[in-house]
């Protein structure tokens, strides 16, 4: 699934190619691509036709889009989009040939290029939602604020984070604590503070916090710098373009490959259905708690 690398790379294609244009006609090809809007298609469509796509936002792995009426002003409502496993929002020439997966396309009055919403798995979905001009969709209001935000409180989340009473990459996963952190950064965050994932939250030193926030900071950074991680077509920006992020991963997906620190064979692990990827020397398995 994509993680904020790869959704803040799609939200600055929308805000260079998206922003400020007039949707001039919305086709939904699937009703999934629609679902969450629990109005129905015709409604997702009627509300749309005529508005302006004023600016392109993210919080974690979702994006908005605030609406503005044909006077210019705001709405109050937004266009809210998650990728899900596969979706893609890509700008296309309009003489371009469909996708074979062509979920939704938004034309705008200019005439330009298109907006079409591609999603293989059809895990993905836009709807349009109620949202302040200035503040979030009530949808995105439980998601925290993600480390690379100027707005992220390091202090709050390190003592947060220590209060609970759980694994380490759990908590990283968990959206109301750390907002965009997926499976493949979790594991390369931890790997980079030398810390196992199933080390408990309540145990970390104050030390081990600071670099794990460092970890997953630096390794965030480095993937957007790099336009995300794309294991296959899936994974691509609004132009369609790759990430390349996966050529530095360090563990993520490197099961019996070195490690680029020690050497050792990278292991991998089961992990709530997924896999985990770490390194037996830099980052050995916590101890068992003690049986109470």
């Amino acid at each position: 699934m994509p993680e904020l690398p790869e959704v803040e790379v799609v939200r600055r294609g929308l805000e260079r190619w998206v922003a400020g244009r007039t949707i001039r006609q919305v086709e939904v090809h699937h009703p999934r691509a629609v679902r969450r809007h629990l109005e129905g298609a015709d409604h997702f469509v009627a509300a749309l036709t005529g508005r302006t796509l004023t600016a392109a936002h993210r919080r974690g792995k979702y994006l908005w889009l605030p609406l503005a009426e044909p006077d210019g002003a705001p709405s109050g409502q937004a266009l809210v989009a998650h990728l899900g496993m596969s979706g893609q929002l890509l700008v296309e020439k309009p003489d371009e040939p469909d996708e074979v997966h062509l979920r939704a396309r938004f034309r705008f009055t200019d005439g330009g290029r298109e907006l079409r919403f591609v999603d293989q798995r059809t895990f993905g979905g836009l709807a349009v939602e109620e949202a302040p001009a200035d503040g979030l969709p009530a949808r995105l209001a439980h998601i925290a604020t993600d480390p690379l935000d100027p707005g992220f409180d390091v202090d709050a989340f390190s003592a947060a984070l220590r209060r609970r009473h759980t694994d380490v990459k759990r908590a990283l996963l968990d959206q109301t604590l750390i907002g965009g952190v997926g499976n493949i950064y979790a594991d390369e965050s931890l790997w980079r503070a030398r810390l196992h994932g199933a080390r408990p939250t309540d145990k970390l030193t104050r030390a081990q916090v600071s670099d794990l926030l460092e970890g997953v900071r630096d390794v965030l950074g480095e993937s957007l710098a790099q336009g995300g991680t794309s294991f296959d077509s899936l994974y691509v920006d609004v132009n369609g373009q790759s990430g390349y992020f996966s050529r530095h991963l360090a563990v993520y997906g490197q099961v019996d490959r070195p490690c680029p620190r020690c050497g050792t064979p990278i292991r991998r692990e089961s992990f709530m259905n997924r896999s985990s990827y770490s390194c037996p020397q830099c980052q050995p398995r916590p101890r068992p708690r003690p049986a109470r």
